[in-house]
C-alpha cells in the first residue's frame, strides 16, 4: 500500500509545457489490472480529474485540457506521466496522481474509488 509519488510540478509562463511524473510503486505494469488518474485541486475550487489512464492503455480526458495535455505511462520504470502543453493561467493547481486497483474501470466522478493517492506537485501558470 505505497502511496504514489508525483514529481515535476513548477512555474512555466502561459503558453509553456511541463510534464509530471507520478511514482507508481510497482503497481503500473503489464500484468496488473489498474485505471490512473491526474486530479488537480486550486485554492477555493473542488478537486476535478483531468486525465485518467488504464491498463489497457485506454485513455479520457477532461474537456478543459483535451488537445494540450497527454497521459501515459510506462511499465517498466512503473511511472505515470502527464505531458501538459499549451499551458493556461487557470492550468494553476495543486497536481495529484491516484490509483485505483484491480479494475479498469473508473470514474472523475467518485474519488473514494480512487484508493492511493500522492502528496501533489505545484502547478504555477504565470500570464
Amino acid at each position: 500500500q505505497v502511496q504514489p509519488v508525483e514529481s515535476g510540478g513548477g512555474a512555466v509562463q502561459a503558453g509553456g509545457s511541463l510534464r509530471l511524473s507520478c511514482a507508481a510503486a510497482g503497481y503500473i505494469h503489464s500484468t496488473s489490472t489498474y485505471c490512473m488518474g491526474w486530479f488537480r485541486q486550486a485554492p477555493g475550487n473542488e478537486r476535478e480529474g483531468v486525465a485518467r489512464i488504464n491498463s489497457y492503455g485506454v485513455t479520457s480526458y477532461a474537456d478543459s485540457v483535451e488537445g494540450r495535455f497527454t497521459i501515459s505511462k510506462d511499465n517498466a520504470k512503473n511511472t505515470l506521466y502527464l505531458e501538459m502543453n499549451s499551458l493556461k493561467p487557470e492550468d494553476t493547481a495543486k497536481y495529484f496522481c491516484a490509483a485505483r486497483l484491480n479494475t479498469p474501470t473508473c470514474s472523475f466522478r467518485n474519488l473514494k474509488t480512487f484508493g492511493y493517492w500522492g502528496q501533489g506537485t505545484q502547478v504555477t501558470v504565470s500570464s
